[in-house]
């Protein structure tokens, strides 16, 4: 193929691909309206109990039991947290919001992120969430996590850059992988913006903890770019036998 005809293909991949993920952005923001306008005409009924007004109810809420707090000495995590272990209604309410395109949930799991964060106290100066490939924010069309720590960042009155850090290496799943193939997976994976995190204590958000490896690869990414200190905030934590 001449030269030409690679850069006409190349140009009409990087279209599509764009066209792809707008088109993407805009269901997401339909999605989002579609889910206001049902609250108004159909109010929420709880994952749990099924009982109506809101998607999890505050007695549902009361059952889940977050678990005790980690630390590590060979992390690069000060700490990190959970508000639940994974399963049941919390596992439910995840998979919901993440594999079923419920943005409903988005703010309930981030109010519940916010009431840990204030149980732990951390002085956190900025807000960031563990970052997709591009190529995996294209097919989603949204990044969990993101959506989280948008909402987190607001009730804490923190700035939220999600630009803080980037996914640089496309990883397989994590799903399925033992301890070390997680962490091997992620090794060298992610980027962080110094201009952005340099001198800041910085808490970042994901769904869900099962060895930590994302989280753990992040933080040391945002250390070596200068962060004061890093913790991890996730809406679950799993065993590694009972993952997502």
């Amino acid at each position: 193929m001449t030269d030409d005809g690679e850069l006409r293909e190349a140009t009409i991949t990087q279209s599509s691909q764009s066209a792809s993920y707008w088109g993407k952005q805009i269901r997401l923001f339909a999605h989002q309206w579609l889910d206001t306008a049902l609250d108004v005409i159909f109010p929420p009924r709880c994952i749990g109990c099924k009982r109506v007004g809101s998607l999890l109810c505050s007695d549902c809420q009361a059952r889940f039991t977050a678990p005790p707090p980690l630390h590590e000495s060979d992390s690069p995590l000060s700490e990190c947290r959970a508000t639940a272990e994974y399963g049941g209604i919390i596992r439910d309410a995840i998979h919901a919001f993440k594999f079923d395109n419920q943005f409903r949930f988005a703010p309930v799991l981030a109010d519940r992120l916010f009431t840990e964060w204030q149980r732990a106290g951390w002085p956190i100066a900025l807000v960031t969430a563990a970052p997709l490939h591009i190529n995996r924010l294209k097919a989603r069309g949204y990044n969990q996590a993101g959506l989280l720590a948008a909402r987190f960042a607001t009730l804490a009155q923190v700035p939220f850059q999600e630009a803080a850090i980037r996914r640089v290496r496309e990883t397989h799943t994590q799903v399925g992988l033992n301890r070390a193939e997680r962490q091997l997976n992620v090794t060298n994976a992610f980027e962080a913006n110094s201009t952005i995190v340099n001198g800041k204590n910085i808490v970042i958000i994901d769904d869900v903890y099962t060895t930590g490896a994302t989280l753990k690869a992040c933080a040391d990414a945002l250390l070596k770019a200068g962060a004061a200190s890093v913790w991890g905030l996730t809406v679950a934590k799993t065993h590694h036998d009972n993952q997502p």
